[in-house]
């Protein structure tokens, strides 16, 4: 019933890109992998369970080559690991950025403002597009779709025009409008991954300038990732942990457990790695917020 993890986590020290100073102080990489192997050998272990997104499952599928017995378990709330049609983690947190929507509701109807909600998700769209449906956004802006700003702001205006003098616009951090790039908060040195942020405050800023319309940002950042997880997310993962150890009993490595239809399913990491999972453009998800007359800003 406890979000986080009793193990720790990180999202460093990837044994094959590991990070070290030289002797001027600055960093490099180096491939620690054989050390990690050695020192599994020699500690006796089974196998290795892996939990983690698509970083954590590239690593295991590298150490699996190398002759580790690994078993993967797909968590992310971005939902964006290909061979499961979900990761726990991510109904948590649509959960919570559901309540947080409807919580800006009354204050956005209240002063008449637009209200722009920046959401996590990295490069996928699904934490935006569910939990906007959800939450009753009047925009929303995907990876998936670049946006157009002048789309936005008709939405904006054609609301003003029948007596809805407020809106709400959600946009996943990875979003980006066309011809333009998507927002870094910071750009990442060695080992590490871009920090997505920003498209929040430069949507809400366009939209100030060109309607004229009192705009403010809202940045949920982490904590769609904390709290007690829901019940779906619960027994997810139960069901992805057990899932694993009858994997190991069976000594059926170098797989992703996830979950396909109503079933637990075992998934080559050949066929997951290197694929991201990303909103179908076709799909009935995408169809259902445009005929609710929901702006994808397209």
């Amino acid at each position: 019933h406890l979000g986080g993890t009793i193990l720790g986590t990180t999202n460093r020290g990837n044994p094959f890109r590991y990070v070290t100073r030289d002797l001027e102080g600055n960093e490099c990489e180096s491939d620690r992998s054989d050390d990690l192997v050695a020192a599994f050998q020699a500690s006796g272990l089974d196998a290795l369970v892996s939990i983690g997104g698509d970083g954590s499952l590239q690593i295991s599928h590298q150490l699996w080559c190398k002759g580790l017995p690994v078993v993967c378990v797909p968590k992310t709330i971005d939902n964006d690991v290909s061979g499961t049609q979900r990761s726990f983690g991510f109904d948590t947190a649509v959960s919570t950025a559901t309540e947080a929507l409807d919580r800006l509701h009354s204050t956005a109807e209240s002063h008449d403002r637009v209200i722009v909600v920046e959401l996590m998700g990295r490069y996928a769209g699904w934490i935006a597009l569910y939990s906007g449906l959800s939450g009753s956004a009047d925009v929303i802006l995907i990876p998936e779709l670049p946006f157009d700003m002048e789309k936005v702001c008709e939405k904006i205006r054609s609301r003003e025009a029948v007596g809805r003098r407020f809106s709400i616009v959600v946009v996943a951090e990875g979003a980006r409008p066309r011809d333009g790039a998507i927002e870094l908060l910071e750009r990442r040195g060695v080992g590490t991954v871009d920090r997505l942020g920003g498209i929040a405050s430069k949507v809400a800023r366009f939209i100030e300038h060109h309607t004229g319309k009192e705009t403010r940002t809202l940045v949920l950042g982490h904590l769609q990732r904390g709290g007690s997880p829901t019940t779906y997310d619960r027994l997810l993962a139960l069901r992805f942990g057990s899932a694993a150890v009858r994997a190991i009993a069976d000594r059926a490595f170098g797989v992703m457990v996830g979950l396909n239809g109503s079933d637990i399913t075992r998934v080559p990491l050949d066929e997951v790695v290197g694929r991201s999972k990303n909103v179908p453009l076709d799909s009935d998800i995408v169809a259902t917020a445009r005929e609710l007359g929901i702006s994808l800003g397209d």
